[in-house]
């Protein structure tokens, strides 16, 4: 059972943790607001406002990517130099 303090913690965690927008992560990593949207759109933790799928129309969804999140994802991507992968390989 959780604590009064440790709900605490969790709410002020929560409450201090910087919240990115998908131009500012854009930016810092030096890739498209797409690619971000592409990467962060199911992820974990993320904030979404507004709808994930509507079928006849484009998604509408403000998107705000707490720093936590963005460091798991930048390590799990990072990592993946460490297999051997062939990325993008075009066969003539």
């Amino acid at each position: 059972m959780e604590t009064t303090s440790e709900s605490t913690n969790r709410s002020t965690n929560f409450l201090s943790e910087k919240y990115w927008t998908v131009r500012e992560l854009a930016s810092s990593w030096h890739v498209s607001p797409d690619a971000i949207r592409k990467l962060f759109r199911n992820e974990p933790g993320v904030l979404a406002l507004g709808e994930r799928s509507p079928k006849d129309k484009r998604p509408y969804l403000t998107l705000r990517i707490p720093e936590s999140v963005a460091l798991r994802v930048y390590t799990r991507l990072s990592s993946v130099g460490d297999r051997k992968v062939d990325l993008f390989v075009k066969t003539i």
